[in-house]
């Protein structure tokens, strides 16, 4: 299968890449970088003035949509908040111009999406099929980018909204700035310790990326989390036994909100959300519980 990848350098691009190749697939990676060809894979130069990237992406099988500026790198000023939507919508109108440039259209769009569409809340329980959403900025940003992501449709595309949790990984994402407290001999429990974390493993991640590209079923939003979601105390106790660590030293939630402003909602508010279409289609995780998750990262 022909695979055209955006945001394949990043976090989960380059685990998904890794994964693809592994399968066999022929992978073309969309960058700002003059087109060239290394170790097997295209990279292909989009969003720059003279780039033509439907030139190189005739009888693409796929498309994986993953670009935007990361949630975890900076405050969120005006204009990071700015930067962090427009990325994400403009990327995505790129897509489907592409798209619908081609003779031959790909079969599927898998597009990145977030649980942070689903209200923050203690005591609900979210499925693909909750129709609750959030007001506040990351439930905007993730609603306009699934109803951009979804007029590919017009164009008789398959589109899955791969909709991420909290992922996973030893080196990039939330977990080394999680872990770090704890390696420093200060780890506590961060805000109430009551709020749900939906997490998932990078690898878990990937895998059902791949799932869906394969599977037809699969339409429409789908969580890419763990089975099992956990609250934020539970977290920091496991990563503490994991670690060998103690756990004693708490974050408490104004100082938070001091240091990182309104991006602090990230960690001291949460969704209590199920994975229920990747379940449904039998979907197999690797790392179902936090412990083996986190024994795996720091075997």
């Amino acid at each position: 299968m022909k695979i055209a990848i955006t945001g394949g350098t990043g976090f989960v691009g380059s685990e998904l890449t890794k994964l693809l190749q592994q399968q066999g697939h022929e992978i073309f990676i969309l960058t700002r970088k003059k087109s060239h060809k290394t170790n097997g894979i295209h990279f292909i130069q989009w969003l720059t003035e003279d780039a033509m990237p439907e030139a190189h992406l005739q009888n693409i099988d796929a498309f994986i949509n993953l670009a935007g500026t990361s949630l975890n790198e900076g405050r969120w000023t005006d204009k990071r908040k700015k930067d962090i939507y427009d990325s994400r919508i403009s990327a995505t109108k790129e897509v489907l111009r592409i798209i619908e440039t081609l003779d031959v259209k790909p079969t599927v769009l898998i597009n990145a999406s977030a649980i942070g569409i689903y209200p923050s809340s203690k005591a609900a329980t979210y499925t693909e099929s909750s129709v609750q959403v959030a007001k506040d900025f990351s439930g905007k940003t993730v609603r306009h980018w699934e109803q951009e992501a979804k007029k590919a449709e017009n164009f008789g595309v398959r589109v899955a909204m791969a909709r991420f949790g909290v992922i996973l990984g030893k080196n990039a994402g939330a977990l080394p700035l999680m872990v770090l407290p704890y390696k420093l001999f200060v780890g506590g429990t961060v805000g109430s310790g009551s709020q749900w974390v939906s997490w998932i493993h990078v690898k878990d991640v990937v895998s059902a990326l791949s799932f869906a590209l394969e599977n037809d079923h699969i339409v429409g939003p789908f969580n890419v989390t763990s089975p099992n979601p956990v609250r934020m105390k539970q977290i920091g106790e496991i990563i503490a036994a994991v670690l060998d660590r103690p756990h004693w030293f708490p974050t408490p939630s104004f100082l938070l909100k001091i240091a990182l402003g309104e991006k602090s909602n990230l960690v001291l508010e949460g969704q209590h959300v199920l994975p229920k279409v990747l379940l449904t289609e039998n979907f197999q995780f690797e790392f179902p519980t936090l412990k083996a998750a986190l024994e795996n990262l720091y075997a």
